[in-house]
């Protein structure tokens, strides 16, 4: 089978005829039929994230089920099915106390270079995030995937494996945003509009979105927010504690930047909460005046949304069917697995959100 495999940092993926094991017991091999191009995987072409190569990245997926281990019961060749990077066991302290997401138990969660699924020239290639989704084929195991209804398209479930769920997660699991509240959104990419339109179908009572893209805080309006900022015009900051009088309530960052970080707990009303969204490049520091914290004011990290995944993503997919959540904006485009340093250029360039790799497996 075909995948982009990569390198180095700075340096271009390239298409690679790689084989695939078996699935052992609890394996489901399964044919890619989409993979969103996600700007947490740039991190690592950027060198801002570390990682083991040869490697085949990617991590939002859809797929139908190709094959399936002797031990698997939740699966069966030709279901259709998301993948998801929050693998979880069931039986770990996170699990059974319902935060399957922090699942620490390394033999569903394999460490960096441990799996031995994908293989190129004889030698293992590094599985990226459980997944490796820029590959024609995926080997997973059976707790990294939810079965979903056949009148869901498969690019649209391929939204909900990590940009959608991530974003709206953090609104409804991590933050739990009540109705009536206020909202600001830093970044107005895949992951922060999802956040806009969970805070919207959250009930909140003012949505600030905040980006340097106009395009993009267009689209935040079709996706639930009441008042956009655009950033390089005006201090982000000094706006949204103009317009609400003294701050939002809560605030995500979904940018991955220091300085936006930094705002999204500055904008805080007092007893505001922050939640990090993005992946602030490794070993940088954020800088808070601790003064800040004396008016309860608190910042919070957010992991895939807090997902319990095989309950949330269908819950998030009823609510595209009743119209609520709003995916259809969020797709730029349809591309092929040899354009995928071109739609990592036009990802970094700011102008896009989700490019989807088409395999060719959706009818």
């Amino acid at each position: 089978m075909r995948a982009a495999v990569f390198h180095e940092a700075h340096q271009p993926m390239t298409i690679e005829t790689l084989e695939v094991a078996k699935p052992l017991a609890h394996e489901v091999l399964l044919n890619t039929a989409y993979a969103g191009l996600c700007h947490s995987d740039l991190h690592f072409l950027e060198g801002l994230y570390p990682t083991q190569t040869p490697a085949v990245l990617g991590h939002e997926s859809s797929a139908v089920v190709e094959a399936v281990g002797s031990e698997v019961t939740y699966v069966k060749p030709g279901d259709r099915v998301i993948t998801c990077l929050s693998v979880f066991c069931g039986t770990c302290e996170y699990c059974a106390t319902g935060r399957p997401q922090l699942c620490n138990n390394t033999s569903v969660k394999l460490p960096p270079g441990k799996a031995q699924r994908l293989f190129w020239k004889g030698k293992a290639v590094v599985q990226f995030a459980q997944l490796s989704s820029f590959a024609e084929q995926l080997l997973v195991h059976e707790n990294a995937v939810v079965k979903i209804a056949d009148d869901i398209p498969l690019n649209i479930g391929c939204l909900v494996g990590c940009g959608v769920m991530t974003g709206a997660g953090a609104v409804m699991n991590t933050a739990k945003v009540p109705p009536g509240a206020t909202v600001a959104v830093f970044g107005c990419g895949g992951i922060g509009l999802s956040a806009v339109n969970g805070a919207a179908i959250a009930g909140a009572d003012r949505v600030i979105a905040i980006d340097t893209v106009s395009s993009k805080l267009d689209v935040a309006k079709l996706m639930g927010a009441t008042d956009v900022i655009n950033a390089s015009n005006v201090d982000p900051v000094e706006a949204i504690m103009e317009m609400t009088g003294g701050g939002v309530e809560y605030s995500f960052e979904a940018v991955g930047l220091k300085i936006t970080a930094e705002q999204s707990f500055q904008c805080l009303r007092a007893g505001g909460t922050a939640t990090i969204i993005g992946m602030v490049p490794f070993g940088m520091k954020i800088e808070l005046h601790g003064w800040d914290f004396l008016r309860e004011r608190k910042i919070q990290g957010s992991s895939m949304g807090s997902n319990r995944f095989r309950f949330d993503m269908p819950k998030l997919l009823n609510a595209w069917k009743k119209g609520e959540l709003k995916l259809d904006h969020l797709i730029s485009s349809h591309i092929k697995l040899e354009d995928i340093n071109e739609g990592y250029t036009n990802l970094k360039g700011g102008q896009v959100l989700r490019q989807l790799i088409d395999f060719g497996v959706a009818k």
